[in-house]
């Protein structure tokens, strides 16, 4: 029987002031693979990078949604995510 896994929607913030998002079932591990250039294309040019928000899900489809709907906002409203205002827009 398979055990269950959690899910992670993350936010990175990169050297250069951008925001990536991903998702994943191992998060430190992720963004430790990040953080040694075998990461996404993405962020191999941003480093270092630094988990800023993340959101735990039941099922991969969930946390793919969230992510999808993390990429969608902009640099602001992922800001106000981060820092836990109102200004950004959650699904």
């Amino acid at each position: 029987m398979r055990t269950s896994e959690i899910y992670y929607a993350y936010l990175l913030s990169c050297a250069d002031g951008s925001y990536y998002a991903g998702f994943t079932t191992h998060l430190e591990e992720r963004v430790k693979r990040h953080n040694a250039g075998k990461g996404a294309k993405y962020t191999r040019s941003r480093l270092p990078v630094c988990l800023v928000y993340y959101e735990t899900f039941a099922s991969e489809h969930e946390a793919r949604s969230r992510e999808w709907h993390l990429k969608q906002l902009t640099h602001a409203e992922k800001r106000a995510l981060i820092e836990g205002g109102s200004d950004a827009q959650t699904p």
